[in-house]
């Protein structure tokens, strides 16, 4: 078996790298991560914004956001992405790209989830801090830019990563809609091959593996390298700086 999986990976390793780029779309493990990675990078400024809105005293704006994300939320992925693929066209009259729908889910899902993540760096951090920029003469908007986020942002960050984690694996499900991604990929060299499903989806499974357990060692390490600083700062007591005591001395 181990003979055969090398013989996949010496025949079928640029298929599974970029797919059938040039000759076609660019597609396999680069589409994933490129897939993965826009994915994440627009759906997390829209996070942020979900996230303020969630905690808004106005209930117009606080409600109707706390609706979407409960319901995305709570909706499987694979659900969503049908609905747009087959919705959006037909609402529109468009030829939406598989690409592109399958992006647009994956940045509406995640930015759902991430808003909780972003809300409850903020509430952990309490009202001290908000409390404390606005004594200095910062506006609520102010105060949340530059005292409250960064702390927030920056205590939650392995949190991101886990989510890009979640999204390298929820890119699996574009191969439904015909996302040139790696599934799809490994998808054609089964079809290709007919007899060693085992042994493609083997290969597919290993390569998931090891980016995700790379990721997730890292934010693991982030995680604990964030609890030491948290450790230092708290054992330091009243030295330690934080960004209200540099806005003082400023």
């Amino acid at each position: 078996m181990i003979h055969d999986i090398i013989k996949i990976v010496q025949d079928y390793w640029l298929l599974l790298l970029i797919g059938q780029y040039p000759n076609g779309p660019l597609g396999g493990l680069a589409n994933t991560l490129i897939l993965s990675v826009f994915s994440i990078a627009l759906a997390f400024p829209l996070s942020i914004l979900l996230a303020l809105a969630r905690m808004s005293k106005w209930r117009t704006l606080r409600w109707p956001v706390t609706f979407l994300v409960y319901v995305t939320r709570g909706v499987p992925l694979l659900m969503l992405i049908l609905w747009c693929y087959f919705l959006v066209p037909l609402l529109t009259g468009a030829d939406v790209p598989s690409f592109v729908t399958m992006l647009t889910t994956l940045v509406v899902y995640q930015s759902c989830f991430l808003s909780e993540v972003v809300r409850s760096g903020i509430v952990a951090l309490g009202h001290g801090q908000m409390e404390a920029a606005k004594a200095l003469g910062h506006s609520y908007p102010s105060a949340m830019r530059y005292v409250v986020l960064p702390q927030a942002l920056y205590n939650v960050i392995p949190s991101i990563l886990s989510t890009f984690v979640s999204t390298i694996k929820d890119t699996t499900l574009g191969s439904v809609i015909n996302v040139p991604d790696l599934t799809f990929a490994a998808n054609q060299v089964n079809n290709d091959l007919l007899t060693q499903p085992f042994q493609v989806y083997l290969i597919l499974a290993l390569i998931y593996y090891v980016i995700c357990w790379s990721l997730t060692h890292a934010a693991k390490r982030l995680e604990g390298s964030i609890s030491r600083r948290r450790a230092g700062l708290s054992g330091k007591g009243e030295d330690a700086p934080s960004i209200t005591s540099k806005l003082v001395s400023e």
